[in-house]
């Protein structure tokens, strides 16, 4: 029998630089990187972020528009200091232990994005995530354009998810989708069991299971 997969979305406000997260990794960055506080100090739209991502999250706006806004906002950043942000973005309390606890049942873990691969690809090594799909940054000249590309648009996730179902030859009543926005309602379509994490009411109408505690070891507890 194929191991179960397991749909993953990190969080909207980890990965997707909601305002908490954004301003303190700019504050991170500052005193980290004395030298470069003038050059960062002007790139601090956590506020900007935070409405675009909350009204994307509740489905009150086209994705890709809310994407491609949230990525302007970027715009002139040093790309390694955007690289920095993502690394030193927290993860949520509980994750590296519900990674391990799915692999030691023999799941394979799947983080789909909405937002960047620069934050995705690092924080999935370091969970030992079994792949990531994400969004990419545009880069010209050591800095970001304000341009974003990639696969995660729109319905995109659930698209990847069956194809990676038929690739691995797992059906979706042995997949786990776990979401917490809009975006994520592509993924419960090919999942026998979702569940809604500290989401918005679109989601969560849609879900087998809310979970509101901020701590992903509760995702382990609907397993036995």
């Amino acid at each position: 029998v194929p191991a179960p997969e397991w749909a993953f979305w990190m969080s909207d406000e980890r990965m997707n630089a909601a305002p908490e997260a954004m301003r303190g990794a700019f504050q991170n960055v500052r005193r980290v990187f004395g030298p470069v506080a003038a050059n960062v100090k002007r790139f601090e739209p956590g506020a900007e972020v935070a409405a675009v991502t909350e009204a994307a999250m509740r489905g009150e706006l086209d994705f890709f528009g809310a994407l491609t806004a949230r990525a302007q906002l970027l715009a002139g950043l040093p790309y390694e200091t955007a690289l920095d942000i993502c690394r030193a973005l927290p993860l949520m309390p509980g994750a590296r232990e519900t990674v391990q606890g799915l692999r030691e049942r023999g799941c394979r873990v799947v983080v789909f994005s909405g937002g960047f691969r620069e934050a995705t690809r690092h924080h999935a090594r370091v969970l030992g995530a079994d792949a990531d799909f994400a969004n990419f940054l545009h880069v010209q000249g050591g800095l970001l354009t304000g341009r974003v590309g990639g696969e995660m648009m729109a319905e995109a996730k659930g698209e990847m998810l069956e194809r990676l179902q038929g690739l691995l030859g797992i059906a979706p009543e042995e997949t786990l989708a776990v979401g917490d926005g809009a975006n994520d309602l592509s993924l419960f379509a090919h999942a026998r069991l979702r569940v809604a994490f500290r989401a918005k009411p679109i989601l969560r109408e849609a879900a087998d299971h809310c979970l509101d505690e901020k701590d992903l070891r509760s995702v382990l507890g609907l397993l036995g």
